[in-house]
C-alpha cells in the first residue's frame, strides 16, 4: 500500500470513529430510556467527556423527577460543568441543588464545589472585587454552619486569600493618590484604609505612605503653611515608628524627620529643606 492510500485510509478510519462516536452520543441524547441516558452520562463523564456528560444529565433533569436518581442527577450535572470548566452554569447548578436537595448526600459536596465555583470566578484585585465579596460571603456561611467539615482549613485559606486581595486593592486605591503626587488625597485616603480595617495586613505600608504623603505636602506648600503641616507629618511619623521600630522605612523616615525637627519651631522655608 503507497503512502497516499495508507494515509487515505487511516483518515477513512477515524472519520468512521468520529460519525460512531458522534451517532452515539445523538442517539442517546435523543432517547427517552432513562436508564440508557444514566448509563451513557456516567460512562462518558468516567472517560472525562465532561461536556457530553453534562448535556445528557441536564437532559434527564426532568426525565427522572420523582425517581431515586433525581439529585444524583442533578449534583453530577453540576460536577460535570465544574470539572469542565465551567464555572458560572456549575455555581448556578450547585446552588440550585442545594435549594432543593438540603438532606442529600451530595448536599456538603455541592456546597464546597459551588464556593470553588465562586472562587475560581474571582478576578485580580485591580479589577472589580463584587465576586470576591460574593465568594466571601458564601465561604464565610459554610464555615460557619461546618465548623468540622473535611472543606473547613481549604475554605479558610480561600477567604484569607480573598480578604488580601480585599486589602491590597484598598491599600494599592489609596497609594494611588501618592503616585500621582496628590498628597493631601493620598494621606486621607490612607488614613480611610485603617479606618476601615485597621486589621489591614498592608497596615506598615499604609501608614508608611501615609507619613510621606504628609512631609510631600507639607514641603510643597507655601512657607507660611509649612509649619502646621509638618507638625502633621510629625505626628505620622511618631504614628509609625511606634508601630514599627524595625521598619525597611525607618532610616528613611528619620531622615525626614530629623529636617522637620530642626526646624519645627521656626519658619520654614522651601529653600532651607533642598
Amino acid at each position: 500500500m503507497t503512502m497516499q492510500l495508507r494515509k487515505l485510509a487511516i483518515m477513512a478510519i477515524a472519520a468512521f470513529v468520529a460519525v460512531s462516536c458522534t451517532s452515539e452520543y445523538e442517539k442517546v441524547m435523543r432517547s427517552q430510556d432513562v436508564d440508557l441516558k444514566y448509563k451513557a452520562a456516567h460512562n462518558y463523564f468516567n472517560q472525562g467527556k465532561y461536556k457530553k456528560a453534562a448535556d445528557i444529565f441536564d437532559n434527564l433533569n426532568l426525565l427522572v423527577q420523582g425517581l431515586p436518581q433525581e439529585d444524583t442527577v442533578s449534583f453530577y450535572h453540576g460536577l460535570c460543568n465544574y470539572k469542565f470548566g465551567d464555572y458560572e452554569t456549575a455555581e448556578a447548578a450547585f446552588a440550585k441543588f442545594i435549594e432543593v436537595y438540603p438532606r442529600s448526600g451530595f448536599t456538603t459536596e455541592a456546597k464546597y464545589l459551588r464556593i470553588k465555583c465562586l472562587f475560581d470566578e474571582t478576578l485580580r484585585y485591580e479589577l472589580d472585587q463584587t465576586p470576591t465579596r460574593k465568594a466571601m460571603a458564601v465561604i464565610s456561611e459554610f464555615m460557619y454552619e461546618n465548623p468540622e467539615s473535611e472543606y473547613y482549613p481549604v475554605c479558610k485559606n480561600m477567604l484569607d486569600e480573598l480578604m488580601e486581595r480585599l486589602e491590597r486593592k484598598s491599600f494599592e486605591s489609596a497609594k494611588l493618590y501618592y503616585t500621582m503626587e496628590d498628597y493631601l488625597a493620598a494621606r486621607h485616603s490612607l488614613k480611610n484604609v485603617l479606618k476601615e480595617n485597621a486589621d489591614n495586613r498592608y497596615r506598615e505600608d499604609v501608614l508608611y505612605y501615609t507619613a510621606m504623603a504628609s512631609y510631600k505636602y507639607a514641603f510643597n506648600s507655601v512657607a507660611s503653611k509649612q509649619k502646621e503641616r509638618f507638625l502633621d507629618f510629625i505626628d505620622d511619623y511618631f504614628n509609625f515608628i511606634s508601630e514599627y521600630p524595625e521598619s525597611k522605612y525607618r532610616k528613611e523616615v528619620d531622615g525626614l524627620y530629623g529636617k522637620v525637627e530642626h526646624y519645627a519651631d521656626k519658619e520654614i522655608v522651601k529653600q532651607e529643606e533642598q
